[in-house]
């Protein structure tokens, strides 16, 4: 296998685990018997853990290089995937999820850096392609999840199964990766004020990264919620999504190339928004299917088009805004799910995901920060 399918399944094997869990959300949810307000609280761990990481994982990965991290975090990761499945509270619910997206932030900075050493090294494009693959990975998972919650399989028992075929698979692919990828020290603690042009690009990921995971929270209970979908049923939603994004992640640089980053960052939030405004007022489950088609359509390449941006947008250097992006689009995935909770518990989950519409408004109207200068 070459170096570069060897980094591709990487990320195809990192995210299988996690896409698992998201059909079994709403059993968690009735298991912990947590109202919105409270599931919403749960599932903020996830963002709170990534956001303190990324104070210290590149250091981290500095340390002991790219490879190592990786055939460390792998088993982590696995093991702390299994913790939200067998927690008794919401807060140990929370704690565990934090512990799991701190595994996961390590483990994904490391496989980034080993795209990115391939890239130098075979002198070709691969960042793009690999974040594909990681979003066929997690559909995967979701579809994995789905099918194992239709069966009644106990959530534990399909994670072990998981486990057993992802981590051999990874680690021996794992072995052969590049070792020696560094990351500069991007401390998010120490970013200043970004410049009014990087805020524009920022906010811009701001609204399709919340976009993003809310629909990966969210889906699997709004179909509950909303059709009465049994457990299987409910995370085709969620699935269809993230088929949705990893298509068009992979036509994403044809994609800019034909249209450029402004106009394709702009149609693609309106068609998000459409997506919003089927999924609101869904007469049925294939409406609603639909719609998140739509929604996954319009959230895929926001993130991949600020990065470009902010390289070249005003800052101190372009690892500083690169940070700056990153942590603020993090953001997203910690307001979300506490603002689409408090909604759902006043309004219901119709009006709580009806929260994106003003979201991706503000992504289309501020699609031209994306443009190079």
């Amino acid at each position: 296998m070459s170096l570069q399918y060897r980094v591709l399944w990487a990320f195809f094997l990192q995210p299988v685990a996690l896409g698992a869990w998201i059909p079994r959300i709403p059993e968690i949810q009735t298991k912990l018997a947590l109202d919105p307000a409270g599931l919403a609280l749960a599932l903020a761990g996830a963002p709170v853990g990534t956001l303190l990481t990324l104070l210290f994982a590149g250091r981290l990965v500095n340390a002991i290089g790219a490879r190592k991290t990786i055939m460390a975090f792998f088993p982590t990761f696995l093991f702390a995937m299994g913790l939200p499945l067998v927690s008794p509270s919401l807060l140990l619910l929370a704690v565990a999820l934090a512990f799991m997206a701190a595994s996961t932030t390590v483990l994904e900075l490391a496989l980034n850096l080993s795209a990115d050493e391939v890239e130098r090294r075979e002198n070709r494009t691969l960042m793009n392609k690999a974040h594909g693959f990681w979003s066929f990975g997690f559909m995967t998972g979701t579809a994995l999840g789905a099918l194992a919650a239709g069966f009644h399989i106990a959530p534990i028992f399909a994670h072990i199964f998981i486990v057993a075929v992802v981590l051999p698979t990874s680690l021996a692919i794992s072995r052969r990766l590049p070792g020696e990828a560094r990351v500069p020290d991007k401390t998010p603690a120490k970013i200043a004020l970004p410049h009014p042009i990087l805020l524009g690009i920022c906010l811009y990921v701001f609204g399709t990264s919340l976009t993003e995971g809310a629909a990966a929270d969210w889906s699997a209970i709004y179909m509950r919620d909303v059709f009465g979908s049994g457990p299987g049923a409910s995370g085709i939603a969620v699935t269809v999504f993230l088929l949705s994004v990893a298509l068009t992640r992979i036509a994403g640089d044809r994609l800019k190339q034909r249209f450029g980053p402004v106009l394709l960052g702009r149609t693609l939030a309106l068609v998000g928004l459409a997506g919003v405004l089927i999924i609101v007022f869904a007469p049925n489950e294939i409406a609603a299917i639909a719609g998140f088609v739509l929604l996954g359509i319009g959230a895929a390449v926001a993130f991949p088009l600020g990065v470009t941006a902010a390289l070249g947008a005003p800052g101190r250097n372009a690892a500083s805004n690169v940070a700056t992006l990153t942590f603020i689009a993090l953001s997203g995935f910690l307001v979300g799910p506490l603002l689409i909770g408090s909604i759902t518990q006043l309004w219901g989950i119709r009006a709580g995901l009806g929260v994106l519409f003003p979201m991706l408004a503000l992504s289309a109207l501020l699609a031209p920060a994306l443009s190079r200068r």
